[in-house]
């Protein structure tokens, strides 16, 4: 372990990173900084360059310009036996032939760690994994989540300087993708590895990470916490891709936004003028039943959704802007499609955007 290395993790440094197929830039001019023992998130769409950046982290590609740097050492160029790192990738890719405990063992073997102490850390990755009970399982007697635990404790039992994660539940159903999802945020908090993972969903990345960085053809849009992220999104790709979001014609003045007969603030780096639209929340906005004459938010109901936790009620205004509006569960049967309704900004600060 290096000078700069620690026992929580390893910094990880992507400098101006370029990465160009047949004219198109899949990486262009990526710069991105990770923590020791941090944990970020790389989310997009297909496309973006989010697996080409973790694939350049791996040595698994080579960027056309840029620099890597763990732990304080220059990477670029070296090969990826060489860089010290775990990866777990979509497909399971466990050896068909080896029981879990075997494939735990097998970068150990190589390594030349003695049966031993092979045994004795896959025992414990097992264990750390759930998985200590299913040791002598092959890969067909285990569950897609089993199999993708084995690949993580695979990963970590080399005890890497860094874990690369490629979408890796995206082949799971979705009950099981969620609790994998919490135990590699767990696994991860507990042994203390710089991660970067890699995924185009956007709960996903929300619910594991420190800071997701949102990415959009081969560049960088924002690297920020979950929260900030998604309440304060720097650019219209941000606030589109990240959440539902209304885009609602308004008037700016003095700084604020005069949208569905309320007022609310503007983040920095609104655009203003006389033609903007604001980018608001499904959670930003109210919604009551009307009652007596038409008033300011006046709207007519479209659609009213139960989603379990929550309820989510589509409205069109006088403009005849589709508004989305989250509600309490309860109060979904309040509203039917047809029913005159108010609708109202909570007064959440909000991006705004030209119109054009």
């Amino acid at each position: 372990m290096s000078a700069t290395a620690t026992a929580q993790g390893t910094p990880v440094q992507l400098t101006d990173l370029r990465r160009v197929y047949g004219g198109v830039a899949a990486l262009d001019g990526l710069t991105l900084h990770l923590e020791p023992g941090e944990l970020v998130a790389l989310l997009g769409p297909s496309g973006c360059g989010k697996t080409t950046a973790l694939r350049c982290l791996a040595g698994l590609e080579d960027p056309d310009s840029g620099t890597i740097e763990v732990g304080g050492r220059d990477v670029t160029r070296i090969p990826t036996n060489k860089r010290d790192m775990g990866m777990v990738f979509q497909a399971y890719s466990l050896f068909p032939h080896m029981t879990a405990r075997q494939n735990v063992e097998f970068g150990l073997e190589l390594r030349g760690r003695d049966r031993s102490a092979r045994r004795a850390r896959a025992a414990e990755m097992l264990d750390l994994v759930g998985l200590g009970k299913h040791a002598d399982k092959y890969a067909h007697q285990m569950s897609g989540g089993q199999q993708q635990r084995v690949a993580l404790a695979r990963a970590l039992a080399i005890e890497p300087q860094v874990l690369l994660l490629d979408e890796p539940l995206s082949a799971l159903d979705a009950k099981v993708r969620t609790q994998l999802r919490d135990e590699i945020r767990r696994i991860q908090l507990e042994v203390g590895t710089t991660t970067l993972f890699v995924t185009h969903d956007q709960e996903e990345a929300l619910a594991v990470a420190d800071r997701v960085g949102v990415m959009s053809t081969g560049r960088l849009e924002q690297v920020a916490a979950p929260a900030e992220l998604y309440t304060s999104p720097r650019t219209p790709f941000v606030a589109d891709f990240v959440g539902l979001t209304n885009r609602l014609r308004a008037r700016v003045e003095g700084g604020r936004a005069q949208v569905l007969g309320g007022s609310i603030p503007l983040l920095e780096g609104s655009a203003t003028g006389p033609d903007v639209v604001v980018l608001v929340r499904p959670e930003g906005v109210t919604v009551a039943p009307a009652e007596g004459a038409s008033a300011a938010g006046s709207a007519s109901v479209v659609s009213a959704s139960f989603l379990g936790g929550h309820g989510r009620v589509i409205a069109r205004t006088t403009d005849d802007e589709l508004v989305t509006v989250q509600v309490p569960n309860t109060d979904v049967t309040r509203y039917r499609p047809g029913d005159a309704v108010v609708l109202g900004p909570r007064g959440d600060a909000a991006l705004a955007v030209s119109a054009d």
